[in-house]
């Protein structure tokens, strides 16, 4: 498989609907705006894998969160066929909750802030949002709208569960 085409060299690119649109179409950036939350997510793995508890299965599910980046991608590129499902956002619903179990109850916000693990957590958060965003503005579906909403949810509290996990303090946002 060639890597370069030379079919973009003048701004343009194809969907998978065979579609050729400038680089900068909404969905262009929205799907690309979740190839770099794929990427975070990866780096984030190498921090899991460093830190001392909570490795293996938050690595296990940051995996198949990834695949799911990839058919999510896929999705907004045109492709045929559904690439989420209702499973996938219950499936990230379920690890919310059980590690919402185990972290003490928020009472103030918190800073984004905190071992290499957190921080990595939180700027995936931030990504996540912004391809929320950019999926909106592509007029993505409900499905994979409540799939990316989900998922910075879950970044959110994997932050904070993988810092209790580890004994950190969370730095709480003062006025």
């Amino acid at each position: 498989m060639a890597i370069y085409t030379k079919t973009g060299d003048k701004g343009t690119t194809s969907l998978a609907t065979g579609e050729r649109v400038v680089k900068t179409d909404v969905r262009i950036e929205a799907y690309g705006t979740v190839d770099e939350l794929n990427s975070w997510i990866g780096a984030l793995r190498a921090a899991v894998r460093l830190s001392a508890v909570g490795c293996q299965s938050s690595d296990e599910q940051l995996a198949w969160l990834q695949n799911k980046l990839f058919n999510l991608g896929a999705a907004l590129s045109g492709a045929p066929g559904v690439w989420i499902e209702d499973a996938d956002v219950q499936q990230v619903e379920q690890w919310i909750d059980a590690m919402q179990a185990v972290v003490p109850p928020m009472r103030a916000f918190v800073l984004p802030a905190g071992s290499e693990v957190v921080t990595r957590c939180h700027i995936c958060r931030t990504v996540c949002r912004r391809a929320e965003r950019r999926m909106i503005e592509a007029q993505s579906g409900e499905k994979e709208l409540r799939f990316i909403n989900r998922l910075s949810d879950y970044l959110f509290v994997l932050s904070r569960y993988l810092g209790h996990q580890n004994g950190e303090k969370e730095e709480k946002w003062s006025k």
